[in-house]
């Protein structure tokens, strides 16, 4: 069994309409994060070797399509917040490994909405992006990672690898 080292991995049980968990969405998505879909604020720290830097906010808020629940966030000392996952009594942080051994404080975390994350275009379509990805399976590819697709920035129904969503099934 493969060792994960994202903060709630053990815990992570959860499953999505197709019977997949948070540790298999991680699997998926390490194939998927890259220097496009990190923040361009911190694209220039990103690397292979640390895949889930800059990926936070636009994977909890595909992770909340797919498992429902809250995306939190811890702050940062820059002012910023980290984003993360809480289901029922299921919390896990994908992106958590961008930080190596600096400990995190999940503790009484404010609730991250999607209207105020999505307020900045780029962050939108890198959530498009990273969502077309996750769904078709696909790479990173740069050149199209980047390109404006129509969508929307509401929340979408729940979302499964599949195409439909768990309502339309």
């Amino acid at each position: 069994m493969q060792k994960y080292g994202f903060k709630g991995a053990e815990t992570a049980i959860i499953k999505d309409a197709d019977g997949r968990t948070p540790r298999d969405y991680y699997d998926l998505l390490s194939g998927i994060w890259c220097a496009q879909t990190c923040a361009p604020r911190m694209r220039q720290d990103w690397s292979e070797e640390n895949r889930t830097h800059g990926q936070c906010s636009i994977t909890a808020f595909l992770m909340q399509d797919i498992f429902g629940g809250k995306v939190l966030g811890v702050p940062l000392e820059d002012g910023n917040f980290h984003c993360f996952n809480v289901v029922g009594d299921c919390m896990f942080d994908l992106t958590s490994e961008q930080f190596g051994s600096k400990a995190l404080n999940y503790e009484n975390c404010p609730e991250q909405l999607r209207e105020v994350h999505f307020a900045k275009e780029e962050k939108r379509l890198r959530y498009e992006y990273l969502r077309r990805a996750c769904r078709n399976n696909q790479r990173c590819s740069p050149a199209e990672s980047l390109k404006t697709h129509p969508g929307r920035s509401r929340r979408p129904k729940k979302m499964s690898l599949t195409g439909t969503s768990p309502s339309e099934r």
